[in-house]
């Protein structure tokens, strides 16, 4: 029997990971922590009975308490709540599905207290890859990736020698828009935008996916799990999603993990690494998959992954200015306050008034977000 705790267990990849342990009867959930959605969560915790659950609020958790006063489980709230749950003795593993920087600090408090990692939040190594990396590796702790791109590129390095890699390659469907031109997307709405081709994902990350933002994040994460540099990560776009990501090696040879478009699996396989357990679902048909292309990104069109790359290169506090502006300006988008290429526009005006800070403790990261979150609800 494997413990977990997951935080983000309302959201896309949080519920897909409850979908993996309602398959398997050697999981079992001692936590699980959302934001604000009271009724999946009570739905939640009825079906896994955890011990621990956690609501962003006192008044959501409020809420929770009284839904499920015939239940025995302790409703925790807030930071503090996330902070406890992350090291609860018997958890073996922490899901961190939960979505923005508020991911950092319980993933360190987690990772302090032994806890391996299957990650599924982006911002936690995009803004402090610098800080959870090395302590990962003094605590002797597995980050496990869960994004598909990153699980993929894992997968392909099982039994390989880490210096013999000359570069990763991260597949990207191009999303809904590839193909267009800037002039093309003046005009979009958010309901054109939540259109991905492949994949089935939440609003923000969706969003993300159709500005190649999501790539660019993806990128970032790379270099800081699997120790590259940034010169050694190649973006190349792959409609059909089947691909998930490569590696190529020093001799020539390109090792790539393939399967249909099923976050499950890399959920389960970061729950259960190294072992290879059954998961159900459709299986790829070669015969009918007939074709399968590839492209170079078109970083004019779509500048939000060229902002990721300068960002990277740039270094210290950087990419934290593109992660915060990016989930403020994808927010205001999707409430229709600001149009579809205002976005990366946003992304890049804060990211030229930005004075770097090297190196950037965990404060001075959020204190960053606070900053960067003021001076575009000051401008937009």
């Amino acid at each position: 029997m494997k413990n977990i705790a997951i935080i983000g267990s309302t959201g896309s990849i949080g519920t897909q990971t409850l979908e993996v342990v309602r398959a398997n009867d050697d999981l079992k959930v001692i936590a699980l922590a959302a934001g604000n959605n009271v009724e999946l969560l009570e739905k939640q915790v009825r079906e896994f009975k955890p011990v621990y659950a956690c609501m962003s609020s006192e008044q959501k958790a409020k809420e929770l308490r009284e839904r499920l006063s015939d239940m025995p489980v302790k409703v925790l709230c807030g930071m503090e709540g996330l902070l406890e749950i992350a090291v609860i003795p018997e958890v073996e593993i922490l899901v961190t599905a939960i979505m923005g920087m508020i991911g950092i600090r319980p993933t360190i408090a987690a990772i302090e207290a032994g806890k391996d990692i299957a990650l599924a939040n982006k911002e936690t190594l995009v803004t402090a890859g610098h800080i959870i990396m090395p302590l990962a590796k003094e605590k002797n702790v597995k980050i496990l990736p869960v994004d598909s791109e990153h699980s993929a590129i894992f997968q392909s390095l099982q039994g390989e020698k880490r210096e013999q890699v000359s570069k990763l390659l991260l597949t990207a469907s191009g999303g809904p828009f590839r193909g267009r031109k800037r002039e093309d997307l003046v005009n979009i709405q958010v309901e054109d935008a939540l259109k991905h081709p492949n994949w089935a994902m939440g609003r923000k990350i969706t969003i993300d996916s159709s500005t190649l933002v999501n790539k660019g994040l993806e990128v970032i994460e790379a270099k800081w799990l699997f120790g590259v540099e940034l010169e050694q990560i190649e973006v190349v776009v792959h409609p059909q999603s089947v691909i998930h990501s490569m590696v190529e090696y020093k001799d020539g040879a390109v090792i790539a993990q393939l399967g249909t478009p099923d976050m499950k699996l890399p959920i389960q396989y970061a729950l259960y690494y190294p072992d290879r357990k059954f998961l159900a679902g459709e299986r790829l048909n070669f015969a009918q998959l007939g074709t399968m292309t590839f492209e170079k990104p078109d970083m004019e069109t779509f500048r939000g992954l060229a902002l990721a790359l300068e960002s990277s290169k740039a270094g210290g506090s950087m990419p934290t200015v593109y992660n915060a502006a990016n989930e403020l300006a994808v927010a205001k988008f999707l409430d229709r306050k600001i149009k579809y290429l205002e976005i990366v526009e946003i992304i890049e005006t804060c990211m030229k008034s930005h004075k770097i800070i090297e190196n950037p403790s965990v404060d001075e990261i959020l204190e960053v977000e606070k900053s960067v979150y003021e001076m575009i609800e000051s401008r937009w």
